[in-house]
């Protein structure tokens, strides 16, 4: 037979990124002095029976002397935190946080709203304090690739020696995406409130950029553990994940990135617990061209064996540089290149602003501001003109390029044309779009030798 409820309180529990109901539900009987938590509560819940009776005890509350029975259900769910010790307050003394919400259910004074963007500020006043793509001296090139990553949403890998700028380049990425919709940042802070880290309200309505070290495991990168928590791909959900040196990443993780960049989502198993969490990221990745970083600088000295360089980049393998869309030479910067004289192209809001009309193009054509271009959505979007198929056609039998290949280059050049406002694709929308993948073009004059 049931004991009868003195109060029953409703909270949520964590499941992934889901939070099922509960239902504390408090009895306090006559009896020798006891309390107990059932309902499968975790270890760290159930230490907070102290705390709890400390905090009553603290705000001037007098503890029941008799016997207190709290019931957490349904009792399959997991209980685990400190979320159920002010529902546990609540139900014994029908107060809460505690004497302010004592007071708010009084009348006597009510409970501050928060701002949601936190420190009074806009997305949009947010996203004008990223630093400024103009600190990057030189790089024009990598830079226009940078925006055309911006514009469709396409995933970048710099090949360069060290200190070229490849790590100032991709931290210059959120600040040419639009701001965060209030949706999309509450989808952030849901991931980042259950990750092991936790939820910093201060970085609330910003892009997240995420640079895992080239030592973090599998689990880090993609989640897992006891816990099935989210990983590094689902923390740069709606923003940017940088790998920097990525061959030096194991190629366990590697793999691990390749369904992810496809479908934006990774499911995550244990024997515990499973989860879906969302990781649609923009993947921004940097390498040296060989192992000492020199290869193909006139001023660099490599010694490189080719074998030893060979081996080096087959760390990373073809099924991988296949989802990339773009892969570029970032070179070392020369003397001029820091003469003011020559100037540091456009700013960070200039090239934010044409993201935004090109994704305002996108979202009118496609139904969504980014150039994920779904298969399907190919054919009807991508529109060539027939000097641009000719161009693309012949491409793709000399360089005997692959099916993935030809559809990443359409998506690119639609980009490209949507930056300059085109409806069709011309050849120059494909045959900037081709420069844009060198290790292709480089695996193919390879083969051909």
């Amino acid at each position: 037979m049931s004991l009868p409820v003195v109060a029953s309180l409703c909270c949520r529990a964590q499941v992934g990124l889901e939070a099922p109901l509960v239902q504390v539900e408090v009895t306090v009987t006559s009896g020798l002095p006891a309390f107990q938590l059932v309902g499968l509560p975790a270890t760290v819940v159930r230490e907070s029976r102290d705390r709890v009776r400390s905090a009553l005890l603290s705000a001037g509350f007098e503890f029941p002397s008799g016997r207190i029975v709290v019931n957490l259900a349904p009792a399959e769910i997991p209980k685990e935190g400190g979320r159920f010790e002010l529902p546990i307050a609540v139900g014994i003394r029908a107060a809460s946080h505690l004497q302010e919400v004592c007071r708010h259910v009084t009348g006597e004074e009510p409970l501050r709203v928060h701002s949601a963007w936190g420190r009074d500020r806009t997305p949009e006043q947010l996203s004008g304090t990223e630093p400024d793509v103009s600190d990057v001296r030189g790089q024009f090139q990598a830079k226009r690739a940078l925006l055309i990553a911006a514009a469709g949403d396409h995933s970048l890998l710099m090949i360069g020696p060290p200190g070229c700028g490849k790590t100032m380049l991709a931290q210059r990425l959120p600040g040419l995406l639009p701001p965060l919709t209030a949706t999309e940042a509450l989808d952030c802070a849901a991931i980042a409130s259950v990750s092991a880290a936790g939820f910093n309200m201060g970085s609330f309505g910003r892009r997240p950029f995420r640079s895992p070290h080239h030592t973090a495991s599998a689990v880090s990168v993609v989640g897992g553990g006891a816990h099935a928590r989210p990983g590094e791909i689902s923390l740069a959900h709606h923003g940017v994940l940088f790998l920097d040196e990525l061959p030096e990443f194991d190629r366990q993780v590697l793999e691990a990135l390749r369904e992810p960049l496809e479908a934006g989502i990774v499911r995550v198993a244990r024997a515990a617990a499973h989860a879906d969490y969302p990781a649609e990221f923009q993947l921004i990745a940097a390498m040296n061209p060989c192992p000492c970083g020199h290869l193909g600088d006139p001023a660099g000295n490599c010694r490189c064996p080719p074998i030893q360089t060979e081996r080096y980049r087959a760390r990373i393998s073809g099924p991988l540089l296949d989802r990339l869309d773009m892969h570029i030479h970032v070179p070392r910067l020369e003397v001029g290149d820091f003469d003011d004289r020559i100037g540091r192209g456009e700013s960070s809001a200039a090239l934010a602003a044409r993201v935004t009309a090109t994704r305002s193009r996108q979202l009118a054509r496609q139904g969504r501001c980014n150039g994920r271009l779904t298969d399907a959505q190919i054919d009807r979007c991508c529109i060539l003109q027939p000097t641009a198929r000719t161009l693309l056609d012949r491409t793709m039998k000399q360089l005997r390029f692959s099916g993935r290949t030809r559809q990443r280059i359409l998506k690119l050049a639609r980009t490209i044309a949507d930056l300059d406002g085109r409806d069709a694709i011309a050849d120059t929308h494909v045959s900037e779009a081709v420069m844009l993948r060198c290790l292709d073009r480089e695996r193919a004059l390879a083969a051909r030798l």
